[in-house]
């Protein structure tokens, strides 16, 4: 485990049977309202947005981000700074 996936978030969204771009837009949203050093847990199973849109969105907010591919889906953590 790594180090996000190993603490314990504050909030689980489940973005399941989403695709692009509800990902990102619900995630967007939920991050907003989380307090400094919370972690929220997304669950996921778009491969666009847990390989592509996310990450790259997390980087260039400055989040804190982690993926991890489980058999179908991702769980992706990521914790506002």
């Amino acid at each position: 485990m790594g180090e996000l996936s190993s603490q314990t978030p504050v909030q689980t969204l489940d973005v399941l049977g989403r695709v692009c771009p509800y990902p990102l837009v619900l995630t967007k949203k939920a991050v907003e309202k989380l307090s400094s050093g919370q972690i929220l847990k997304v669950l996921c199973d778009a491969p666009a947005s847990a390989e592509d849109t996310l990450p790259r969105w997390a980087e260039k907010q400055g989040l804190k981000f982690e993926a991890v591919k489980l058999e179908d889906k991702w769980e992706i953590y990521i914790q506002k700074p």
